[in-house]
């Protein structure tokens, strides 16, 4: 197993190899050649970054049945009317690269938000070679790694838009990281995914309860669309936890890690921030 992590190095995102603690710099990325530095650097010492940017950030659409269910009845979901059943297929979304943001930043509620913000911890599929007409058997293959994404949402704005581009993309809606653990040793599917808010566990839900796993994920997309390298898919969540500005959210998924966030309020009078 090899984690990596990414990280601002004045100015500059270098990727890193992390060991008890301590990531080593790499000339070059994890999807093709490179070389370990001579460098060696505490993580607790860096400015991580989110640990890849994607060419394309695909999201799996209500994968657990209870929140399929409960957003159902609510309504929460664009295109759907309360009542609308569980998906049959896997259905594939879209997040923006810009609501991006590492682990330790800050998620910021906009100022014209009143409402608490909702966290939604989920499993990351990391893609490492290119992908097109795969079989499930095959997307197995084509996974590089896992890690963790915060799909923060904002759920009046979700049920008054006609699409999801504000309640779900706002700047810094979208937390990913710490690391990329490599896929070799890892089984996240039988893990446990945990939302905490000031240390306290909100939600708590097995991993691997999807509806459909992450290969019938890339196998569905890769029928029309060609996976990149370093291209990420959002597996979804069961249950959600609701935050205000002055917490700190934590997402848990056994043997991947722990993404942390505090939560701030974006000042009312942009100058003066």
């Amino acid at each position: 197993m090899t984690t990596w992590c990414r990280f601002d190095d004045s100015g500059t995102p270098v990727f890193g190899i992390v060991e008890d603690g301590v990531a080593t710099t790499v000339t070059g990325d994890p999807f093709g050649a490179y070389e370990k530095g001579d460098r060696r650097i505490p993580v607790a010492d860096l400015r991580l970054l989110p640990p890849v940017t994607p060419n394309t950030f695909f999201c799996a659409g209500l994968n657990y049945r209870a929140h399929a269910e409960r957003s159902a009845y609510g309504g929460h979901t664009a295109g759907r009317s309360p009542g609308s059943p569980v998906p049959e297929r896997p259905e594939i979304g879209y997040r923006a690269n810009s609501a991006l943001t590492g682990h330790l930043a800050p998620i910021i509620r906009p100022s014209d938000c009143d409402e608490p913000l909702v966290a939604e911890g989920e499993l990351v599929a990391v893609i490492g070679r290119p992908l097109r007409h795969v079989t499930p058997a095959e997307a197995r293959d084509g996974i590089f790694g896992w890690t963790i994404g915060n799909d923060v949402s904002v759920r009046g704005w979700q049920r008054s838009d006609r699409t999801f581009w504000r309640c779900k993309n706002s700047d810094t809606f979208k937390p990913m990281g710490p690391f990329i653990v490599t896929s070799d040793e890892v089984d996240p599917l039988a893990s446990t995914t945990s939302v905490l808010v000031d240390g306290v566990v909100q939600a708590s839900f097995p991993t691997g309860d999807l509806l459909f796993g992450p290969y019938a994920y890339i196998s569905a997309i890769s029928r029309y669309i060609t996976l990149s390298p370093g291209d990420v898919i959002w597996l979804g969540t069961d249950e959600t936890a609701t935050v205000l500005p002055g917490q700190v959210v934590e997402i848990t998924i056994d043997g991947v890690g722990t993404l942390t966030n505090p939560v701030i309020a974006e000042p009312e009078n942009l100058e003066e921030s």
